[in-house]
């Protein structure tokens, strides 16, 4: 099998096993236990500042937008709001929290929050809003409902309208946004999910996602998927975030997901959120970075289509 190992800092091409298979004889012992560290990147900090800078300087594809909006998807507790916090602390040059972010059972977001970055302290907002959700939970009538991010998706609901978990916002509601123009659409999902967790949660969980993840390929919104707190996951990882692509056990949550949730490979990211920590590390930015340019790059690729389908005039 051919991979492409993105190590932080450089790209390098491999041929490898898949990691069920280098797990398939480890005697039950953890999967990283297995796992020896490999080089490591030799020049983090310019790769860090040429991301920064182009993601300062992305603009939407299309001229009737002017940000891309981004929507978190996933389960309560998963780091929806954490990943947010940990993006604008990457641009601030400090460990700050925009949103409200924890570890309650129920969850701390209950409304659509749209989330701005600016591009340092005193800088211009970037050109993209990042929208966050309450979690999903397992259980009907627990946790947001499938139909309100159908809802969201296509810019039916308003910022900030207050997310009820037994009803979804119907189209008789004074609330419902019926003009559904394509600056308010979601032009880009992230699904957020603990990279430990990914692939033991719940059947009926699963069945939501995929209900949600069904209803964005057919409005054709793209969509990838990051595995958060892989540190938690891997204590190789654990010791050393650069160590993540190349570790056998992040490999197979991402293949077993990738099968589980019919996502692309290529389309699943492994990051590391700032929860507990006080400073930033150029690594842990590096792959927060890397991935919000991909995001960026996925809801350009919706603009495109959407520009094509407007030149064919349908």
């Amino acid at each position: 099998m051919l991979i492409i190992f993105i190590k932080l800092g450089t790209v390098s091409i491999s041929t490898v096993f898949r990691a069920v298979t280098l797990l398939s004889q480890d005697l039950g012992l953890n999967p990283c236990s297995r796992y020896s560290t490999l080089d490591k990147s030799v020049c983090p900090g310019l790769t860090k500042n040429m991301l920064i800078n182009e993601i300062k300087r992305y603009k939407p594809s299309i001229n009737s937008v002017s940000q891309a909006r981004i929507l978190l998807v996933g389960p309560v507790g998963a780091g929806k709001s954490s990943f947010f916090n940990s993006i604008s602390s990457v641009f601030h040059g400090y460990v700050t929290s925009q949103a409200i972010s924890g570890n309650s059972g129920d969850g701390v977001t209950t409304q659509l929050l749209p989330f701005r970055i600016k591009a340092g302290e005193d800088g211009k907002p970037l050109s993209f809003i990042v929208c966050d959700t309450m979690g999903l939970k397992a259980a009907p009538g627990e946790g947001v409902h499938v139909e309100d991010i159908c809802n969201i998706l296509k810019g039916h609901v308003p910022d900030r309208y207050k997310l009820k978990t037994a009803s979804p916002l119907k189209e008789d509601d004074p609330q419902f946004d019926k003009s559904a123009k394509l600056q308010n659409k979601i032009h880009c999902v992230v699904y957020v999910m603990e990279a430990s967790k990914v692939t033991d949660m719940p059947e009926q969980l699963m069945k939501k996602i995929d209900a949600i993840r069904q209803n964005a390929n057919e409005i054709g919104v793209p969509q990838l998927l990051i595995l958060t707190k892989v540190d938690e996951a891997c204590i190789y990882v654990e010791k050393d975030i650069q160590d993540v692509y190349r570790s056998p056990y992040i490999q197979e949550k991402i293949h077993k997901v990738s099968d589980q949730l019919a996502i692309p490979v290529s389309c699943i990211f492994p990051v590391k959120n700032y929860n507990h920590e006080t400073d930033l590390e150029e690594n842990c930015d590096i792959l927060l970075l890397s991935t919000l340019q991909q995001i960026l790059r996925f809801a350009n690729s919706y603009f495109s289509n959407i520009s094509a389908l407007e030149t064919k005039g349908c």
